[in-house]
Order: C-alpha cells, then sequence, then structure tokens
C-alpha cells in the first residue's frame, strides 16, 4: 500500500469517528488555508533554495549549504509528532531511504518542533535521516510555508491535548504547509508539493524519481 492510500485510509477512520462539529472544524481548517492563498507564496520548482541552518535532534546545525555539497537534498515540512498523517509520511520515507541514498541524496525532515521533541520523533519512528527543529522558523518563512492555526482549530487541537506551545516553543501557534521539495547542488527547487489540506502528501516515489532526474 502507498502512501497515498495510507493518508486516505487514516482519514477516512476520522471520518467515521469524529462528530459532525469536529469533522466540521477540521474541513474548515483547510479552508481557511485555502482561502488565505498560503500555497501561492510558497516557492516553487524553479526558485532557488533559501540557505539554512536548523539543529538535528542531537543539537548539531545542519547546513542546507553543506548538504548540497554531497548532491540533491529532499525536504520534507511536516507539522509535529502529534499529527498521524505527519507520522505516516515520515514512516513512508524511512522506508525507501536506501534508495534515496543510492541515488547520492539526502534526505531531512523539518518541524517547528524543539530539538527534544524532534529526538522523540527520531527514536518513536527509528528514522534514520536528520529531523530538524525550526522553533524560530528559519526555513518554513523561507520557503513560504508558515500559516497560523485559526481560533477554532486551537480549541479542538486544546481539547485533543495538542499543546503546539509546548511541542514548538517560540513558533506557538503556527505551523508549516506540509511539503516536499527536493533541491539541486545549485540550489534551485527541481520538485515541489505543497497543498493546504494537511492529510495529502508527495509519494515518496515521486520524490525519488525526481532526485533521480538531476
Amino acid at each position: 500500500m502507498n502512501l497515498t492510500q495510507q493518508l486516505k485510509e487514516r482519514a477516512d477512520a476520522t471520518a467515521a469517528s469524529k462528530s459532525a462539529e469536529d469533522l466540521a472544524t477540521l474541513t474548515n481548517s483547510v479552508t481557511e488555508v485555502e482561502n488565505a492563498g498560503i500555497v501561492n507564496n510558497a516557492l516553487k520548482v524553479g526558485d532557488t533554495a533559501p540557505d539554512f541552518a536548523l539543529a538535528d535532534a542531537e543539537g548539531n546545525t545542519v547546513r542546507l549549504s553543506e548538504l548540497l555539497e554531497k548532491g540533491p537534498v529532499a525536504i520534507a515540512f511536516y507539522r509535529g509528532a502529534w499529527c498521524p498523517y505527519c507520522n505516516l509520511e515520515l514512516k513512508a520515507l524511512q522506508e525507501l531511504l536506501p534508495e534515496f541514498r543510492a541515488a547520492g541524496a539526502t534526505l531531512v525532515a523539518i518541524s517547528p518542533q524543539t530539538p527534544d521533541e524532534s529526538l522523540s520523533t527520531e527514536e518513536k519512528h527509528n528514522l534514520e535521516f536528520p529531523v530538524l527543529s525550526d522553533s524560530e522558523l528559519e526555513a518554513i518563512n523561507g520557503f513560504g510555508l508558515i500559516h497560523p492555526v485559526d481560533e477554532r482549530t486551537k480549541v479542538y487541537y486544546e481539547k485533543a491535548g495538542f499543546d503546539l506551545v509546548k511541542s514548538n516553543g517560540a513558533a506557538g501557534w503556527q505551523l508549516p504547509l506540509p511539503a516536499t521539495y527536493v533541491i539541486a547542488p545549485d540550489r534551485r527547487i527541481r520538485f515541489a508539493f505543497v497543498n493546504a489540506d494537511y492529510k495529502l502528501r508527495a509519494e515518496p516515489s515521486d520524490v525519488l524519481a525526481a532526485i533521480k532526474a538531476i
């Protein structure tokens, strides 16, 4: 089963288990992001990726420019460990990691979570690629992905036990659009998947194909 099918199964299960009010809130959260036009402002294929320096789960600084010296870089921006769709995506990327490496690429994941939260994510899912902390929103803003959590959704998340202030630190109630990029060594973006619907993600096999095309 590919990632797209797994995500649909998860969405269907959520729809079957939530109240009509909660489902309306979740639907509205996507509509709010769509209406804000944030997807249109995100970096696209052909744009130049901004450099960034972020801490990995162990506190080491990781720079995009240094990673690109080794070859292409695939970046998965995700919302946080509390997001089940993000967790499915990270696990699917981990499964394809040997093929990413064989193609000469580096894979990293970025969220607004603090380093401690990123470490927990890395350990929980046995991830063998760097999980970077962007609690200052350097890369998330640089790629044009940031959006505030609307008040209605904030109340829902708090009720569900998702404390974004605790997990994100200074970023608080702001999240990135889930997005996946492939960056060539010249910093040009060769693949971009950005969607206002947090339930949709790039298929890892498509990301790998973009890497092999460089």
